[in-house]
């Protein structure tokens, strides 16, 4: 008889140490700690203690969880009231910078617009590349992790030499691609391929609307 051969028996006796209980005293087995002889009463006890620890860390970790989505909800909801209350691009624009860089702690945010029917003075109608039309239009959803096209980094000015990851949007209306939101960091973990892209795609979405609200 092997191990196998015990398991398989005490799974198809579960009745087994009810016709022989004192063998839960009598037997010992070595504690996963200091080494000690305990019985094998003890060390479900202690196996029991470790799995509700495990459940404590966890329900710990999801409830830390749950009040980051819900401090990153709020301000996601301050943001879109703010592009609501925008008469005007200049107030667009301004709620996108001030939003982004100061309440979600993004240190360098750009953006740009193409085929608007109305345009603006400013680096956001400044020409932009085929090469970032096409990466655009090719996303399917948010690109984040090291730099993409190099020209993109040129629009965060002389600090984009340093932007070390980036969150790239596309900025979207009836499935056409109309400009990108640049998200940028010199931490290289700030933004990566495996992150979660729910809420920069909502912001995109909201940043999209309103441009196009304005521009056409």
């Amino acid at each position: 008889m092997n191990a196998s051969d015990v398991i398989q028996f005490l799974q198809a006796n579960p009745e087994f140490f009810d016709d022989n209980s004192t063998l839960l005293t009598d037997l010992t087995v070595t504690h996963p700690h200091n080494g000690q002889a305990i019985s094998l009463t003890e060390r479900q006890l202690i196996a029991l203690r470790e799995r509700i620890a495990q459940l404590e860390n966890k329900f710990a970790e999801l409830l830390e969880f749950g009040e980051e989505n819900d401090a990153i909800g709020d301000k996601v909801h301050r943001f879109a009231l703010s592009l609501l209350e925008a008469e005007d691009f200049e107030s667009i624009r301004r709620a996108i910078y001030t939003h982004l860089q100061e309440d979600f702690s993004v240190p360098h945010v750009a953006f740009r617009v193409w085929n608007s029917v109305l345009s603006r003075s400013g680096p956001e109608f400044l020409p932009v590349g085929e090469e970032v039309r096409f990466f655009t239009g090719d996303l399917i959803q948010p690109y984040c992790g090291p730099a993409g096209p190099r020209e993109i980094n040129n629009w965060f000015g002389p600090a984009g030499r340093q932007v070390r990851s980036v969150s790239l949007v596309p900025l979207r209306h009836d499935e056409k691609t109309f400009g990108l939101l640049a998200l940028g960091s010199e931490d290289p973990e700030r933004f990566y391929p495996a992150m979660g892209t729910l809420y920069v795609n909502r912001i995109g979405e909201m940043v999209s609307c309103a441009l196009r609200r304005q521009l056409g």
